[in-house]
């Protein structure tokens, strides 16, 4: 295995367990490393700090995925990550109401480049980084021999590939996947299209700000934005909504949101499924509504469009509350790692005094215990959700 020697003046992140190491932390780089090759990582004394694989020779040169000397990479290695991902999801996610959630969340379970979600009996896997995908047969094997999956999809068809231009990937690696998957979350049901649906096919991320919206739908009148495959409307309608108002671009996913509502024995009849653009439906809205959920995409992509995705961000919310009802409920979440929870939260702040709404935050949400996040790891922070009363 190579060895490449830390600087002690650059020690401390690896010292502190940061999953990235960057080529000015090296003392040098040997020449022909290939993308995923095993590397240990010693300080200057010559003593063991960290293992991991060789990333690029560019910013990030090594990602880190163990602190045991001298441990064999093969399939082995990867059961034993596969092992104690699952286990932390056993204990404190599944239920006999939830068999779907992230079961492998990247550099925070020591398998940097690598995302699996759980769908039931089915995994979807993505390979993020070049040295990763350089072991997809060892991490295929070692999920078929740790979960005992019906199939595994890939959908490594996420735009961070393209920084090691890396193509779209998608297609069948292990058994068989039908075109729509049905699961089980907090005990209501959905359909997930792992195969083109969004991300991996579903919001994982957001089951337990669905859950806690629940409680604020009761009576109310919902308004569901960027409502995707009607998540939070199925979790409004479950809550005793009165009347539910979903708004999405794809017709598609308004067809599935439809579905799902049905699937759970609730009254379409108490449902609206719009195909608009939020923004554009914010603008002019029928009604005022008592409750309003934000669940956009990602407005900010890279600090380039930060300003951009900020006035994106505030228009909404602004949009939002001039649609809410007096001592109404506003769950506003962003997807932007660019975007900070605090700069959020001021964000959020501006658009209360430029609409003259004083606002109360009842529950602030980030990161599901299925995303758990390595403490010093604060790249891989992005989610938020506030729920406020205006």
């Amino acid at each position: 295995m190579v060895r490449l020697t830390v600087r002690n003046d650059r020690s401390g992140p690896v010292r502190g367990f940061h999953p990235w190491v960057f080529s000015k932390a090296l003392r040098s780089i040997p020449e022909g490393l290939r993308a995923g090759e095993p590397v240990e990582l010693c300080d200057e004394s010559g003593s063991f700090m960290a293992s991991g694989y060789f990333n690029s020779y560019g910013q990030i040169s090594v990602r880190l995925w163990g602190h045991e000397k001298d441990e064999p990479v093969g399939t082995g290695f990867f059961v034993r990550r596969m092992e104690r991902a699952g286990d932390i999801r056993r204990r404190y996610v599944e239920q006999p109401g939830t068999n779907a959630y992230r079961l492998v969340n990247g550099e925070s379970d020591l398998l940097p480049g690598l995302i699996v979600d759980r769908y039931g009996e089915y995994l979807v896997v993505q390979f993020h980084t070049r040295g990763m995908q350089r072991w997809k047969n060892e991490v295929i094997e070692s999920l078929v021999r740790t979960f005992r999956p019906t199939g595994i999809w890939e959908r490594s068809d996420v735009s961070v590939r393209n920084i090691e231009d890396l193509g779209a990937v998608r297609g069948l690696l292990h058994g068989s996947v039908p075109d729509a998957i049905e699961i089980l979350e907090n005990g209501l049901k959905f359909l997930v299209d792992v195969k083109e649906g969004q991300k991996t096919g579903f919001f994982l991320d957001q089951r337990d700000k669905r859950h806690a919206f629940t409680k604020y739908a009761k009576d109310r009148d919902v308004l569901n934005c960027f409502s995707y495959t009607g998540g939070f409307t199925v979790y409004a309608m479950a809550g005793g909504a009165r009347h539910v108002v979903s708004v999405d671009s794809s017709r598609r996913a308004l067809d599935v949101a439809r579905e799902n509502v049905i699937l759970n024995g609730f009254d379409t009849s108490r449902c609206e499924f719009i195909c608009d653009d939020a923004k554009r439906y914010l603008r002019e809205p029928a009604r005022r509504f008592e409750a309003i959920v934000l669940d956009p995409p990602a407005f900010i992509k890279d600090r380039r469009k930060r300003q951009q995705g900020l006035a994106g961000y505030r228009a909404i919310n602004e949009m939002a509350l001039k649609s809410l009802s007096p001592e109404g409920i506003l769950a506003t979440c962003s997807c932007s790692a660019h975007l900070s929870l605090s700069d959020f939260r001021f964000l959020l702040s501006e658009a209360g005094a430029k609409t003259g709404r004083p606002l109360i935050f009842l529950e602030t949400y980030i990161h599901g215990i299925d995303h758990p996040q390595l403490v010093p790891f604060t790249e891989g922070e992005y989610l938020k959700c506030f729920i406020l009363k205006g």
